[in-house]
């Protein structure tokens, strides 16, 4: 406060000078700049993984995405998928399947003796639902948790609205 009892004012923008330094443009950071949360998708079918980060992709039209990556179910693969996608920030991982998910969480109770990314963490959420907002979130520059959260959410988003009876072929 300032002796008359008015509160100090910061101003946001330095005054205009004719010297060159009040010209200097703001630097703003762009997303390709920032690190990201990684994603690795894990499926039995490693074509049906492309194809979901294929689509996913494509939900982004005109942004860069964060690093993603469409694995097997091998633990070598996603091994070293998760090593490829990490920037540092994190890796979430979602699967297709329990058994996939058994591989996975077998993998992570091993994660420090594989090397794996730190922090990594097991999305338990639908692979297709799930990987879009995923990966729009760490595209976004969400951090690890608000990744899962939003694949997680995707259980629970419905298809159909609530109370709607059953529709029964042949009825």
């Amino acid at each position: 406060m300032t002796e008359d009892g008015k509160a100090d004012v910061v101003p946001l923008r330095p005054p205009n000078r004719e010297d060159e330094t009040a010209r200097t443009p703001l630097r703003v950071l762009t997303l390709p700049e920032r690190d990201r949360v990684g994603i690795v998708l894990v499926c039995r079918s490693r074509a049906l993984a492309q194809a979901t980060l294929d689509e996913c992709i494509g939900l982004l039209p005109g942004a860069d995405p964060a690093p993603v990556a469409a694995v097997g179910s091998t633990p070598t693969g996603v091994v070293a998928a998760a090593r490829a996608v990490d920037q540092g920030v994190g890796v979430a991982v979602l699967c297709d399947l329990p058994e996939t998910a058994r591989v996975v969480l077998a993998l992570l109770d091993r994660a420090e003796e594989l090397a794996l990314p730190f922090p990594i963490r097991f999305c338990d959420a639908p692979l297709v639902e799930g990987a879009a907002p995923a990966l729009a979130t760490a595209t976004a520059g969400g951090d690890l948790a608000a990744v899962a959260e939003a694949a997680e959410e995707a259980y629970r988003v419905r298809k159909t609205p609530p109370h709607h009876p059953p529709h029964l072929l042949g009825n």
